[in-house]
C-alpha cells in the first residue's frame, strides 16, 4: 500500500493546470482594475478642467467620446484633449 508514481504526476499536472488557469484569469482582472482606475481618475480630471478652466475660457464637453479618451488613457488623455481643443 503505496503512493503510486501516476497519483503523484496526476496531483502534479492538476495542480500546473490550475496555476495556468488562475495566472489567465488573473490578467483580464489586472485590466479592467487598471481601466476603472483610469476611468475614474480622468472623468474627475475632467470635470476639474472645466470647473477650473472656466477661468481661462477651457471648456471640454462631456459626452460619450470625451469620456472614452479620458477613461481609457486618463490624465495624459485630457490633456491631449486640451492640446487638440487649443491647436484646432
Amino acid at each position: 500500500m503505496g503512493i503510486e508514481l501516476n497519483i503523484i504526476l496526476a496531483y502534479a499536472f492538476g495542480l500546473i493546470l490550475l496555476y495556468i488557469v488562475g495566472y489567465i484569469l488573473l490578467i483580464p482582472i489586472k485590466w479592467t482594475m487598471k481601466l476603472m482606475y483610469n476611468g475614474i481618475i480622468g472623468g474627475i480630471v475632467l470635470i476639474l478642467l472645466n470647473l477650473i478652466g472656466s477661468f481661462w475660457n477651457i471648456h471640454i464637453a462631456i459626452n460619450p467620446i470625451t469620456a472614452l479618451i479620458a477613461g481609457i488613457l486618463g490624465v495624459p488623455g485630457v490633456v491631449l484633449m486640451v492640446v487638440l481643443q487649443y491647436l484646432l
